[in-house]
């Protein structure tokens, strides 16, 4: 009886383990016979195994059958899912390690390039102190000379506020 209602139900193995299926699915029933029989015999009360409850033993086996094997599909097509993402994000990552040795070298041309440039910043800012502080000791100089100008420039006009009497004196003796 097993054998016609699971020879056309797909279950996913060999031919020689489905028949294995049917021959402990018939096993079973022989067992629940048995146990039918020795029930009696222990409590004097008849059960009887049915070719509808055998029936139904073989489509329960289908409904479990079937819910497992989708249950075992499902997460077989997580898996590979999952498999297909670790792929993908490590072909971004080989790509991305491509890319990140291209930054790096452009990244030591610039550090190269800006340590040049701090460089010349650097021997330009000293040269400029240089002349800076030239120029600061001209200025200190120049300071000097206009300070001393202004001495003797305010020691003219005091001695020109002491002749300014005598020369009005000789300007109104003229005139």
């Amino acid at each position: 009886v097993a054998q016609h209602f699971l020879v056309s139900y797909h279950i996913e193995c060999t031919d020689e383990v489905k028949q294995s299926v049917v021959n402990t699915m018939g096993t079973f029933q022989d067992i629940v016979a048995e146990k039918c029989v020795e029930y009696f015999e222990r409590y004097r009360r008849r059960t009887f195994v049915t070719p509808k409850s055998y029936l139904s033993f073989i489509g329960g086996y289908k409904a479990i059958y079937k819910e497992k094997f989708a249950n075992v599909g499902s997460l077989s097509e997580r898996m590979r899912t999952g498999l297909a993402k670790l792929m993908e994000a490590e072909d971004s990552v080989n790509q991305l390690s491509k890319e990140l040795v291209m930054k790096e070298k452009d990244l030591a041309v610039a550090s190269k390039k800006a340590d040049e440039v701090l460089l010349e910043v650097t021997m330009k800012a000293q040269a400029a102190e240089k002349v800076k502080m030239q120029v600061q000791k001209v200025k200190d100089k120049a300071q000097a000379i206009v300070d001393d100008i202004a001495i003797d420039k305010a020691a003219a006009e005091e001695k020109l506020e002491a002749a300014r009497p005598a020369l009005e004196e000789a300007e109104a003796a003229l005139q």
